[in-house]
């Protein structure tokens, strides 16, 4: 029996059942998963002939869009990217390295640089704030200019920044935000609040951070949510932060008796219940159950709350029994109540949780949390019309995670390197260091993973183990971000801005400019 695939297919059997719907990964005495065509000098002339032949048939579709779809992917480096196609394709039984994800086959293709104004690598909040409001700004703070000194709540006004979100609602398209984070969290906030601080999350998170701000009554995130001035207000916001909007007297539905998970609101305001007497024809949902039940068709304004945090991994997910709704299903009914404008929509859709579980130096969950945000990019792309649609897929920051030694190709990419012998094919024993001892194609250069002292090298089994923790060189208490620059993916009406070496605060021009959005008009009319 091969042990890598038997280990392998024990450790994600149910995540290859539930989400790929493909078979368990065979047992085989042949080591590493196998290539699933026939290769030769052929093969990869044809490949790159067929290239240039859709290349030249590629179409640069200059007009107006109706729809503008953001996809998000926190956290996800060019390694993530790589590391999230093997493990897809390694899941359906293949060596992987040909597979692609979904949006890596859109024409479309750039770089993003993610420095800020004030930092060489940079955290969520003014990355996301360049990406959606032009501007780029200081670290911890949202859609506000680097004039706004972080915690300091009087030099925000006047310096809010206005988002792709807002101006998307001032021309009367409709919006919605979607993450695996809180709703209140960075990446998602971004789009309507406008913050010294990023943390100030509810009310109580201001009184922690700024009693002077408290004082002067300085509106939390979510309260800026509910409280949103534009158009006819979001349209959709689905994720998890549900304590955010709930007072302290309000027990959590999915815990009740424990007031330890209360709502954490100190001013007795149940920002639900405000979204529903706000709203007509609203829905307010908080499990898969009411989600599932929502009808598109007779819902104008759907808020979905379904954590008191932030929303399950993926894998833990699947296997809690499926309480809360997937990435891809979140987006699908985003869309499905989106749609229903015929002046267009602007969606966007972050896959949160990879960050988390790069921060965790849990590489398992960050790919598969990666692999779900593909999927929910298929299930978008399949709904709308790219004659009249922009989709944009990239990320915010990269991590330090990353791809080494010189594992054979099919190793598996969770586990142990195993490299090419002298025979051209895969050796049966790892690779090992100059101390003797095996190491994992998976790493960090920072983080939790680190073994202080002598390192003790991981077997098979536990480098394969869904909760193994990737070795770090730097012990962290929580992996830090990188800096070098992302990905950027295009389809659809004027994807092919997108293109080279591109400023981050870039994206929310092409994003613009597909809209034909006139800023000035839009503002000067609401004087």
């Amino acid at each position: 029996m091969n042990q890598i695939r038997s280990r392998f297919a024990a450790a994600v059997a149910a995540f290859c059942l539930l989400l790929l719907s493909v078979p368990v990964l065979p047992q085989s005495s042949d080591p590493g998963f196998p290539v699933k065509r026939d290769e030769s000098r052929e093969t990869w002339r044809r490949g790159g002939l067929d290239m240039i032949e859709r290349s030249k048939q590629m179409r640069f579709k200059r007009k107006k869009a109706k729809n503008v779809i953001l996809f998000i992917g926190d956290g996800m480096g060019v390694s993530t990217i790589t590391a999230s196609r093997i493990l897809e394709g390694q899941l359906r039984g293949e060596s992987g390295e040909e597979n692609s994800l979904s949006f890596e086959r859109f024409p479309f293709v750039a770089l993003s640089k993610t420095y800020s104004a004030n930092q060489q690598t940079s955290d969520s909040a003014p990355t996301m704030a360049a990406i959606i409001t032009g501007i780029k700004t200081d670290e911890g703070v949202l859609s506000v200019d680097q004039d706004v000194v972080r915690g300091d709540y009087r030099t925000v006004k006047g310096n809010e920044t206005m988002t792709m979100l807002e101006l998307a609602e001032l021309s009367g398209r409709s919006t919605g935000v979607v993450s695996t984070a809180r709703i209140t969290h960075a990446t998602p906030a971004a789009c309507y609040s406008h913050t010294p601080d990023r943390n100030w999350e509810s009310d109580a998170d201001v009184v922690r951070h700024s009693k002077e701000a408290a004082e002067a009554g300085f509106p939390d995130i979510a309260r800026q949510m509910i409280e949103f001035p534009y158009g006819n207000g979001l349209e959709v916001a689905l994720g998890g932060g549900r304590h955010n909007f709930l007072p302290t007297s309000s027990p959590d539905p999915e815990a009740p008796g424990n007031e330890k998970r209360n709502g954490k609101r100190l001013d007795g305001r149940d920002l639900t219940k405000e979204w529903l007497a706000k709203y007509g024809r609203s829905n307010y949902v908080w499990n898969r159950e009411q989600f599932e039940a929502v009808d598109s068709r007779s819902t104008d304004h759907l808020l979905g709350l379904f954590e008191g945090s932030h929303m399950q991994y993926e894998f833990d997910r699947e296997r809690t029994g499926r309480n809360e709704p997937s990435l891809s299903e979140m987006t699908s009914k985003a869309i499905d109540i989106l749609s229903k404008n015929d002046k267009g929509f602007f969606l966007m859709v972050e896959g949160g949780r990879i960050d988390h579980a790069h921060h965790e130096g849990n590489a398992f969950r960050a790919l598969e949390e990666t692999i779900e945000l593909s999927n929910a990019v298929r299930i978008a792309r399949s709904k709308v019309d790219l004659e009249e649609t922009l989709i944009i897929v990239t990320a915010d920051h990269s991590h330090t995670f990353t791809i080494a030694g010189y594992p054979a190709r099919g190793n598996n990419i969770l586990g142990l390197v195993r490299e090419v012998g002298e025979d051209g094919t895969q050796e049966e024993k790892p690779a090992t260091d100059k101390n003797g001892k095996p190491y994992t194609t998976l790493g960090y250069r920072n983080g939790m993973g680190s073994r202080p002292g002598e390192r003790s090298a991981p077997t098979q089994e536990e480098a394969t183990d869904p909760d193994y923790l990737q070795e770090a060189l730097i012990p962290f208490g929580s992996e830090t971000h990188a800096g070098e620059d992302v990905a950027i993916f295009a389809e659809g009406v004027n994807a092919w801005l997108v293109h080279g070496v591109m400023e981050e605060n870039w994206i929310f021009y092409v994003m613009r400019e597909a809209f034909r959005i006139d800023e000035a008009k839009l503002l000067k009319s609401r004087k």
